[in-house]
């Protein structure tokens, strides 16, 4: 059986592809500081975890070197989620922070691995975001699709793009001194269950949760609206990790999005739309938006991996929705 230590694993990118792994005959390990994930996130559909939570769970801070070389080498493969990601608020209110922790994060964990070697460690995943684009390549609606070939000469415009960045390029002098294979995704947006929808959230969470919230919470979208962004569900991004898994060993970075991009307008008004309720958003232009807009010419990801995105952004909202709405009621 093969072995995999998935970081972020209580996250809600990591607790579905655990679940998927775990499906797939796979003896999967986690790592995660619970900043913002959580271990129940781990259970099945009977309530139960869906590892074995004294054998195969370390609540461990990887920004720590000690800590992370406690975990980080014991298994054959290593899926590296785990970083500091927030909301646009968050993110740029903390950029010093946030880019210090997350190549602390990155660092540590790719020299554990760097020790281990080859002979222990098969294949290192690390998942990066379209945040480290140019920003002169995120700056239009109009703009044609993001593609592999423009993420260099580099020009991210938050920390975190640049930390994500700063990831790609060391993992990079790892596979030529180690000979270990390597395999990166790049998000696009993802959104879906379970997940973060307080103060930290991002977009999708936050307005759902005030559109279930209003009147009590004003239905506030930050910025003019007109700022877009290519949404890709969970599921679509579990499909893409399993499949890299299989054949995206020492491809270079492959993007991971959908073809078009949805406006925040477009996205606050499907929110509403599912709610039911008479709500009208109130777009703050004192706030910021981030990238005015991007998209992915996913035929990179179509030639090596055979991916494609297949959650329709109806279907994906109204499922985050209910979940929301769900764990809104339970807590009153």
């Amino acid at each position: 059986m093969k072995s995999i230590m998935v970081t972020g694993g209580c996250g809600m990118i990591g607790s579905n592809l655990v679940k998927r792994l775990v499906k797939e005959g796979w003896d999967v390990y986690v790592a995660d500081n619970l900043w913002r994930g959580k271990v129940e996130y781990l259970n099945d559909e009977s309530g139960k975890p869906v590892i074995d939570l004294d054998t195969h769970f370390f609540k461990k801070d990887l920004a720590d070197y000690e800590q992370a070389k406690e975990v980080i080498g014991m298994t054959d493969y290593v899926v590296h989620l785990a970083d500091i990601v927030a909301g646009i608020d968050y993110v740029f209110s903390n950029q010093g922070e946030l880019f210090r922790v997350n190549n602390l994060i990155n660092s540590n964990v790719f020299d554990c691995v760097r020790k281990a070697g080859a002979e222990k460690i098969k294949g290192i995943l690390y998942v990066g975001t379209v945040c480290s684009f140019p920003l002169t390549r995120q700056n239009s609606l109009d703009q044609a699709p993001l593609r592999e070939d423009e993420l260099f000469p580099a020009l991210p415009e938050s920390a975190y793009g640049w930390s994500k960045l700063m990831g790609q390029i060391e993992l990079g002098y790892l596979a030529k001194e180690t000979g270990i294979h390597t395999c990166i995704l790049m998000f696009h947006n993802v959104y879906g269950t379970p997940t973060d929808f307080g103060p930290r959230s991002q977009v999708i969470p936050a307005l759902i949760r005030k559109a279930v919230n209003y009147p009590d919470e004003p239905m506030e979208v930050w910025g003019s609206g007109t700022q877009g962004r290519a949404f890709i569900y969970v599921d679509d991004v579990v499909d893409a990790l399993m499949l890299a898994l299989e054949k995206g060993w020492d491809r270079g970075h492959i993007q991971i999005g959908p073809g078009y991009c949805t406006s925040i307008k477009e996205i606050a008004e499907k929110v509403v739309e599912t709610s039911g309720k008479d709500i009208v958003p109130f777009y703050d232009t004192s706030k910021p938006e981030g990238d005015k807009a991007r998209c992915a010419d996913y035929s990179y990801a179509k030639e090596v991996l055979g991916w494609e995105p297949k959650v329709s952004l109806e279907e994906g909202l109204r499922k985050e929705y209910e979940w929301i709405k769900d764990q809104i009621q339970s807590q009153k």
